[in-house]
């Protein structure tokens, strides 16, 4: 089989796939859970440009912070939702990692990683990106989403939002690192039919929220579904803060 494109845009609105890249964990005990937050939005409401982000970012207050923070020894981590305007509509960049890395291995995520020594987790987002695809245009950070841990790794994550002025020209995937860009419209991944939920029996009997959006080959879902989640509940009115939706 010949090798995917590196760098994929989505247009139009497929039907769910009949199979993923993806290989979900899903526990015993799981259960479907509730549709898309907007699912009773008419369509027109639903058309977004990178000013609507800058918007409901500035509207929604300071982010919620994860307590692992606090945690002695904590080394933060970043990512960067990147969103541009084309054809007069938002879009954001997603990213597949390699199927060779340690942690979270063939899953869609935003570009980001670990902070390094003497650097703000802002900076952290922009040396990843910049690793990861390449980004080198100038970014207008424009507020957080609430700050998370993820579940098997327990890293604590600051998601940054920024606007580039125009779209991208070129993006170059890092192979130790990325083995292909996505870049998504903002009503794909607000049409119902691609997001869905699912309740996990976790250890020690708590059930927890888990999110999924469905991409053609490819399953966005954990904490990069949970932080789409809540940035299209900003834009949406659906979502406030505080209901990030992940541990």
């Amino acid at each position: 089989m010949d090798r995917p494109p590196v760098t994929r845009t989505f247009a139009g609105f497929p039907p769910r796939p009949t199979w993923t890249r993806q290989v979900v964990p899903t526990p015993p005990g799981s259960v479907v859970g509730p549709g898309a937050p907007w699912f009773d939005l008419d369509a027109r409401q639903m058309r977004f440009t990178s000013d609507d982000v800058r918007a409901a970012l500035a509207s929604v207050g300071p982010p919620v912070e994860t307590p692992r923070f606090a945690e002695p020894g904590r080394i933060g981590a970043a990512v960067l939702a990147a969103v541009y305007d084309q054809g007069g509509e938002a879009w954001v960049i997603l990213t597949r990692r390699t199927a060779q890395l340690r942690s979270h291995s063939g899953e869609v995520s935003f570009p980001g990683g670990r902070q390094e020594r003497g650097e703000s987790l802002l900076q952290t987002a922009r040396r990843e990106s910049l690793e990861e695809i390449a980004l080198t245009q100038h970014v207008d950070f424009v507020g957080e989403l609430d700050h998370l841990s993820t579940i098997s790794s327990g890293s604590a994550i600051v998601p940054f939002v920024g606007v580039l002025e125009a779209p991208p020209k070129s993006l170059t995937a890092n192979p130790t690192e990325v083995d292909e860009i996505l870049r998504v419209p903002l009503a794909r991944l607000l049409d119902p039919q691609v997001f869905r939920s699912e309740v996990w029996q976790l250890p020690g009997g708590i059930e927890h929220p888990i999110f999924f959006f469905d991409l053609d080959e490819d399953t966005v879902w954990g904490a990069t579904a949970a932080m789409l989640r809540q940035l299209l509940g900003f834009l949406t009115g659906t979502v406030k803060r505080g209901e990030l939706g992940h541990i």
